[in-house]
C-alpha cells in the first residue's frame, strides 16, 4: 500500500505527462505551448488532404532543388520555457534539419523555413500560443490555415519574438509563398482551408 500512495504522490513533469498522453492517445499530437500541455485529435480527411496537396505543390515548386524538404508532424523544439515543444502539420525545412536534433524527435527552430497549421477543434491553440511562440522561435514564415473563420492568415518577418499583424487571405485567393522560403509558389486559400483544388 505504501508504494501505491508513494506513486500517486509522486508529480509527473509536463515531459513526462506528454509521453504517457502519447503513448495512450494513439493519432493524437500532444504538444507543450507555454507551459501548457496540448492534445490535437487525428485529423479529418479534409485536413489531412490539405496538407498532401500542400507536398504535392513544394515537390512542383522544386524545393528540393534549393536546399529544402517538406515534413508533415516533426517537432519543433521552441525556446519559450524547458519542455515547450510543437508538432506543426506541415513544415518546410533545410534539407539537413536531422543535424539540428535537440532532443526527442525535436529539430531546432533555424532549420525552420515555413511552418503550416490547420485548424483543428483546438483552433485557439493555433492562433494564440502558436503565433506567439513560432514569432519567439524566430520561425521567418507561419501560415494559418483557419477553418473556423474561413481564412488564411500569413505571418512573416518576426522581430523581437513577435510577428507583425498577418496578411488574411479568402476564398477564391491565393497565398504568396515568401521568397525567404526558397521557391515561388501560391498556394489556393481553397485547397489550404479543405483539400480542394
Amino acid at each position: 500500500m505504501e508504494d501505491a500512495v508513494a506513486v500517486l504522490q509522486h508529480e509527473l513533469t509536463l515531459g513526462e505527462a506528454a509521453d504517457l498522453l502519447s503513448r495512450a492517445l494513439p493519432g493524437h499530437r500532444v504538444e507543450i505551448l507555454q507551459g501548457r500541455l496540448t492534445v490535437t485529435p487525428p485529423p479529418d480527411g479534409s485536413h489531412a488532404l490539405s496538407l498532401t496537396k500542400l507536398g504535392r505543390a513544394f515537390d512542383r515548386a522544386g524545393i528540393v532543388d534549393v536546399g529544402g524538404e517538406y515534413v508533415q508532424g516533426v517537432g519543433l523544439w521552441l525556446p519559450t520555457l524547458p519542455e515547450d515543444f510543437a508538432i506543426p502539420d506541415f513544415s518546410v525545412v533545410d534539407e539537413d534539419f536531422r543535424d539540428a536534433h535537440v532532443t526527442k524527435n525535436y529539430y531546432a527552430p533555424n532549420v525552420f523555413r515555413l511552418v503550416v497549421e490547420v485548424t483543428s477543434t483546438n483552433w485557439s491553440d493555433d492562433l494564440g500560443p502558436k503565433v506567439e511562440c513560432y514569432a519567439q522561435a524566430d520561425i521567418p514564415v507561419y501560415i494559418v490555415a483557419d477553418r473556423k473563420h474561413d481564412e488564411v492568415l500569413l505571418y512573416t518577418n518576426p522581430a523581437d519574438g513577435k510577428y507583425p499583424d498577418p496578411v488574411r487571405y479568402k476564398r477564391g485567393q491565393s497565398v504568396p509563398v515568401p521568397e525567404s522560403v526558397g521557391v515561388t509558389l501560391d498556394l489556393p486559400v481553397d485547397t489550404l482551408l479543405d483539400g480542394d483544388d
